[in-house]
């Protein structure tokens, strides 16, 4: 469903990724990295809103640079700026969204009302985006994202800044997406949702794949993987970090 050979991207003198080639057939991926690692700069790219300097990506068969408009109708991105529009509602985004993809009117109502319930945010349904706190404006982007029902999901960071049980939620419903045949591509920091919810790992440092496996197969806790390949923790004894009155 999503294939990416070879895709390199430099901004400047920087290499932000390195020679890049995986498949996604269905189920869900996750990529893991530190921040600068370039996990959103490859989300970009799959979804069609960053060009690589080499490489090419398909998504269902086709070249997201040849035919970039049949492909954004078959995914949903969840992007990195999430690009909500503060004079509008929660609700309003989704109305406005539903037509863009040829959905009826009455269609995306429903739909709509179904993931505003489903995300916890009915009860705000007419709430600005300026008002909205940043769990609120996540979960309306990622609602946008599943509303016309895409064949690939390209999500950044779907847990940060969500309470628990919103995280619970989001990765219920990205399973029994996966499990309905849709493809799920996410890059999060939080590897305790990712050990319940990936069926593959990858791992990436310095623009390049430094692991991939299928979860079933990992030998050692996720955690211990990523210290071990990715970035250790830091650790100092700051001698002056304590409370100096009796």
């Amino acid at each position: 469903m999503l294939h990416c050979r070879h895709v390199s991207k430099q901004f400047g003198e920087f290499t932000a990724l390195d020679d890049i080639s995986f498949e996604l057939r269905s189920g869900v991926c996750a990529l893991l990295g530190p921040n600068g690692a370039g996990k959103s700069t490859l989300l970009k790219i799959l979804a069609g809103l960053l060009a690589p300097d080499r490489g090419e990506v398909r998504i269902a068969g086709y070249d997201i640079a040849q035919e970039p408009l049949r492909v954004k109708r078959l995914i949903g991105v969840l992007p990195e700026d999430q690009g909500l529009f503060d004079a509008l509602t929660i609700e309003e985004h989704l109305e406005l969204s539903g037509p863009i993809y040829g959905l009826s009117r009455k269609e995306t109502r429903a739909r709509s009302d179904a993931l505003l319930r489903v995300l916890g945010l009915e009860s705000g349904r007419y709430t600005y985006l300026d008002q909205c706190s940043h769990g609120m404006r996540k979960k309306t982007a990622l609602a946008m994202a599943l509303l016309h029902n895409p064949c690939v999901l390209l999500l950044d960071e779907p847990f940060e800044g969500i309470d628990p049980v919103s995280s619970v939620t989001i990765r219920d419903l990205l399973l029994t997406a996966s499990n309905h045949g849709i493809a799920v591509f996410v890059t999060s920091h939080d590897l305790s949702m990712i050990g319940q919810l990936a069926g593959e790992v990858k791992m990436i440092r310095g623009g390049r794949i430094v692991f991939s496996a299928a979860a079933a197969e990992l030998e050692r806790p996720l955690e211990e993987l990523y210290f071990d390949l990715v970035e250790q923790p830091a650790r100092e004894d700051l001698a002056w970090l304590r409370c100096a009155r009796s």
